[in-house]
């Protein structure tokens, strides 16, 4: 069976720390943040990280499982 590839695409978007974790920049801070409040604006410059079934999928499509 071939090597599955990389999905480059998810590959830019996220990134694998050393402990396994993914993690990524959170939606919704890239325009429009005049309407938003100041409390929500520092939070979602804040990276996210990425838990349960979904993490196993993406972990799938970069090639790491």
């Amino acid at each position: 069976m071939p090597k599955m590839k990389t999905h480059k695409g998810l590959k830019k978007r996220v990134r694998v720390t050393a402990t396994g974790r993914i993690v990524h920049k959170r939606p919704n801070s890239g325009h429009l943040m005049s309407t938003k409040s100041g409390d929500r604006c520092r939070k979602l410059r804040k990276p996210s990280v990425i838990r349960g079934a979904v993490k196993k999928r993406i972990l799938r499509a970069l090639g790491c499982a």
